[in-house]
């Protein structure tokens, strides 16, 4: 259930306290060796002045899924800029639920895994049906520093973006995280100079909110590629705003990166084919449709000038001219069929 501005907080009562100090100490580190989780500095927390405003009605939204070690901290520290904090539990296993409702967040739950763009999707939802002004995405593994919220937010008050996205500087991350990034990046770029396309801790005022609202497809990890291409589409002014993210002595995902980086070049690919088949698949088959044609009658033209058949050349003028009629007359489908979509 949503809490109004000012309701005590459930940690507040020493009872429960003592519970959740006894699983998991949402305010503590992990220390153990090989485990350990820097979810934030205090001093750099403290040096950022909270923005919470209440002009604006603003929701911190996490989708999540096995976070337990990190989640009480984040939901804690992100309570003091946001009027609300929802995790969105997206089927976990372990005791990320419990953690995050003691923490004193509001938790919806999709009973299984459904990919973290159904947990943007279900924060979207809940965003606009509860009339917040301006929502507020970020992970759940600590990686992202709630007390940066506010400059998340700083140009959604000021009227200067309609969605306002982190950007992490490359030194801040894994080498190999550095590689799949700048990959993502370029593929993720229609035209635009966005400096980190892949980060998750972004915010949106209420226009952009329902803009994405409905529009959204991608259930998986490319929805940060799809809700910029959404954004370029709509005209919506992006801002960007430098973050800290800490990945301590360990990964903090928990999704393979390597896995992740090609599930959303994958679909990074499929929707810039949706969106342009033409442009993607029949213009490449034209192409080789017509270098087949080419070979084709230079075959012909060999035959009749010698009277010998030029095998090599004819297996080379069927592999242009199949394929590529395949992929044209694809591509006419596609762009048919998204003709009529519209």
């Amino acid at each position: 259930m949503p809490r109004s501005i000012g309701q005590e907080s459930p940690i507040g009562t020493p009872a429960l306290r003592c519970e959740v100090q006894e699983q998991i100490n949402p305010l503590r580190t992990p220390a153990a060796p090989g485990n350990r989780r820097v979810v934030s500095e205090t001093t750099e927390a403290a040096a950022i002045p909270s923005r919470r405003s209440g002009r604006l009605r603003t929701l911190a939204a996490i989708p999540c899924f096995n976070e337990e070690v990190a989640i009480g901290s984040v939901v804690l520290r992100a309570r003091q800029h946001v009027d609300e904090v929802l995790v969105i539990d997206d089927g976990c296993t372990d005791s990320t639920v419990k953690v995050a409702r003691d923490a004193g967040a509001t938790v919806i739950s999709h009973g299984a895994q459904k990919g973290k763009g159904q947990g943007i999707k279900s924060a979207l939802k809940y965003a606009v049906g509860h009339n917040y002004d301006c929502l507020v995405l970020m992970d759940g593994d600590g990686q992202h520093n709630p007390g940066e919220i506010p400059l998340l937010v700083e140009p959604i008050l000021a009227d200067t973006a309609d969605l306002v996205i982190g950007f992490r500087t490359f030194d801040q991350m894994p080498f190999y995280r550095r590689f799949g990034r700048a990959v993502l990046d370029v593929a993720s770029s229609t035209g635009c100079s966005i400096t980190d396309s892949q980060c998750g801790f972004r915010a949106l005022n209420r226009k952009t909110m329902e803009s994405m609202l409905g529009t959204l497809r991608k259930d998986d990890f490319s929805t940060e590629s799809e809700m910029l291409r959404i954004a370029q589409e709509r005209h919506l002014r992006i801002g960007e705003t430098p973050i800290n993210c800490k990945y301590g002595d360990f990964d903090t995902s928990t999704k393979n990166p390597l896995s992740h980086g090609m599930e959303v070049l994958g679909s990074i690919f499929w929707l810039a084919v949706e969106k342009r088949p033409l442009l993607h698949i029949g213009l490449p088959g034209l192409a080789a449709m017509l270098a087949g044609i080419f070979l084709l009658l230079r075959f012909f033209q060999g035959f009749s000038e010698t009277g010998l058949v030029a095998i090599e050349q004819g297996m080379l003028a069927t592999l242009f001219l199949i394929p590529g009629t395949i992929a044209l007359m694809l591509g006419l489908m596609l762009a048919l069929i998204a003709r009529m979509r519209e």
